[in-house]
C-alpha cells in the first residue's frame, strides 16, 4: 500500500435533503413525515434523520485499555458467611469491586449490624486494591465508619461510602428524626473520613428511586442533580472544600436496556454535573458515574430474556462512559441469585469489556448526530426538572410536597397504558410467551436479623409519600 486515499464515494452522485425527502414522500405515499417521528417519555422527539448536532459535554479522559470501567458486583444474601463467599467468588471471577447492600433485618440485604459483621463479609478482601461500595440507607454513616475502621491500615483504599439518606427518605416515606439531620450527619461523617481516605468517595447522588417508581429519564436525572447539590452543600457546611466536595460525590444512573437512551442518559448526567459546577463557579471536576441495571425492566416470565435486557443495559452504560457498572442477575425478579446467575452477570460485563472492546474508545458516541442531539435535549429537560425541584425549596421540600412523586406516578401510569394498548411490548410477557416456560433456580434464604445501632436522630420524624418501586411486567404476567 502506497498510502493513497481511495475516494470510494466519487462514483455516486451527491445527494441532499431534498432528494431524501422525495424518497420518503414516495414511500409514505403522501403520508406525513411527522409519522416517522417518535417521542420519549419526556416528549423528546426521535427524528428519522439527523444532519447536524448540538454541542454537548464530551468525556475524553483516557481510559485504561484493560479495565476501562469498574465491574462491580452487588451482594445482598442475608447470611454474612454466604455473602463473603459471594464476594470472594466475584472478585476471583473477574469483578473489580463489590457493593454490599446492608440491612440488619436481612430482608433486603446482608444482615450487618456492627463492624465485626462487616468485617466477616469482607474477610479476605484487599481493601487497598478492590474498591468496596456500601448501600446502607439511614445506617449509612455508621456503615461508613465501620468500613473506615476496617481499612485503617490502607489510607489509599478507593472506598465508596455511598451515603445517601435522601434516597432512603424517598423510598420509605419516613425518616427516624428530621431527614435534614440525617443529611448533616452523613456530611459530617464524610468530612471526617475524607481526611483519612483521600481517594474515597463519600456520597451517592442517584435518581434510582425515581426510575424504579416509573419516572422518566429527565425526572430521574433532575432528582440526581438536586440530591448531588444538596450533598455538596452539606459537605461544604461540614468543612470540605468546594472542588473536593464535588469530587467526592458519585452520580448514580439507572440503565434499562433501551441502549440509545441509556447512552444519552449517562452522557447527560455528566453534562448536568458540569453545568452545576459551572453555576457554582467552582473549578471543573470530572463526574464519577456508577450505572446500575434497572429492576423495573425485569420479568418473572421467561426470565432468560432478562439476559438480553441486562446485556443491552451494560452496553449502554459502557458506551455512555460509566466509571462503574453494576449488572444484576437475570433471576432478580424471582429471588436471590444462584452462583450460576452471578457468573452470568459477571461474564456479561467481561465479554462486553474484553471481547467487544467497548472501552477502547473515549466517548464512542461522540460525533453521532442523533446521540449528541438526544444527549443535549435530555440534559436540558433534566435541567428543567432540577430547576423545578430547586424552585420548590430543594429536594427535601419537593419530596415533602409530593411534587416529585406525582410526576413519577403520571409517567408510570402512562407507560403502563402504552403496554396495555400494545403500543409497547414486553418480550416473553405481552408477546411471544414461552408455552414451555420452566422455572429457574434461585437461592432460598431466610432473613437473619441482627442487632444494629439505632438510626434515630433528635427531633420530629420526617414524612413524605413513599416512592414504591414498580416492575412493569408484573401487571401483565398473571393475565
Amino acid at each position: 500500500m502506497d498510502g493513497t486515499i481511495l475516494p470510494l464515494a466519487e462514483d455516486f452522485p451527491s445527494q441532499d435533503r431534498a432528494d431524501w425527502l422525495a424518497l420518503v414522500e414516495k414511500t409514505l405515499k403522501g403520508g406525513s413525515l411527522d409519522s416517522l417521528v417518535s417521542r420519549t417519555a419526556d416528549g423528546l422527539a426521535i427524528r428519522p434523520l439527523y444532519r447536524e448536532a448540538v454541542g454537548t459535554v464530551r468525556d475524553l479522559r483516557p481510559r485504561d485499555a484493560d479495565r476501562p470501567w469498574d465491574i462491580r458486583m452487588a451482594t445482598a444474601h442475608p447470611d454474612v458467611a454466604r455473602a463473603n463467599a459471594e464476594v470472594m467468588k466475584d472478585l476471583e471471577g473477574g469483578a473489580a469491586s463489590v457493593l454490599v447492600q446492608i440491612d440488619p433485618t436481612g430482608e433486603q440485604g446482608v444482615a450487618v449490624g456492627s463492624v465485626e459483621d462487616l468485617g466477616r463479609v469482607l474477610d479476605g478482601v484487599l481493601l487497598d486494591l478492590a474498591p468496596v461500595a456500601l448501600d446502607a440507607g439511614y445506617l449509612g454513616p455508621k456503615a461508613a465508619d465501620w468500613l473506615g475502621a476496617l481499612a485503617k491500615a490502607a489510607p489509599a483504599a478507593p472506598l465508596a461510602f455511598h451515603m445517601d439518606p435522601l434516597s432512603a427518605f424517598a423510598l420509605t416515606g419516613e425518616s427516624p428524626g428530621p431527614v435534614e439531620s440525617h443529611l448533616v450527619s452523613a456530611a459530617t461523617v464524610g468530612a471526617r473520613l475524607a481526611t483519612t481516605y483521600p481517594k474515597a468517595s463519600l456520597m451517592l447522588a442517584t435518581g434510582r428511586v425515581v426510575h424504579e417508581a416509573g419516572g422518566t429519564e429527565a425526572q430521574e436525572l433532575g432528582f440526581m442533580a438536586a440530591a448531588g447539590l444538596a450533598y455538596v452543600k452539606g459537605l461544604r457546611r461540614a468543612g470540605v472544600g468546594m472542588e473536593d466536595a464535588f469530587g467526592r460525590v458519585v452520580l448514580g444512573v439507572s440503565v434499562d436496556g433501551q441502549y440509545f437512551m441509556d447512552i444519552a442518559k449517562v452522557r447527560a448526567a455528566r453534562a448536568l454535573w458540569a453545568r452545576i459546577i459551572e453555576a457554582c463557579e467552582a473549578n471543573p471536576v470530572p463526574a464519577r458515574i456508577e450505572a446500575r441495571s434497572s429492576q423495573r425492566m425485569l420479568t418473572r416470565l421467561d426470565p432468560w430474556t432478562n439476559l438480553i435486557r441486562l446485556t443491552a443495559a451494560g452496553f449502554g452504560a459502557a458506551v455512555g462512559g460509566a466509571d462503574a457498572i453494576v449488572l444484576g442477575a437475570f433471576t432478580d425478579a424471582l429471588g436471590l441469585p444462584t452462583a450460576f446467575a452471578r457468573r452470568q452477570a459477571r461474564n456479561t460485563q467481561l465479554i462486553l469489556m474484553e471481547e467487544a472492546n467497548l472501552g477502547r474508545v473515549a466517548d464512542p458516541a461522540g460525533g453521532a448526530w442523533f446521540l449528541d442531539t438526544l444527549t443535549d435535549e435530555l440534559a436540558k429537560a433534566a435541567w428543567a426538572e432540577f430547576q423545578a425541584i430547586e424552585a420548590a425549596g430543594g429536594i427535601i421540600a419537593a419530596l415533602g410536597s409530593g411534587a416529585v412523586q406525582s410526576k413519577a406516578a403520571v409517567a408510570r401510569d402512562a407507560r403502563l397504558a402504552t403496554i396495555t394498548a400494545q403500543d409497547e411490548k414486553i418480550l416473553g410477557v405481552t408477546v411471544f410467551r414461552n408455552a414451555d416456560d420452566k422455572p429457574v433456580e434461585v437461592e432460598k434464604a431466610a432473613p437473619v436479623a441482627v442487632e444494629a445501632p439505632n438510626t434515630r436522630l433528635p427531633g420530629p420524624d420526617g414524612y413524605c409519600e413513599p416512592m414504591a418501586p414498580v416492575r412493569f411486567a408484573a401487571a401483565f404476567e398473571e393475565a
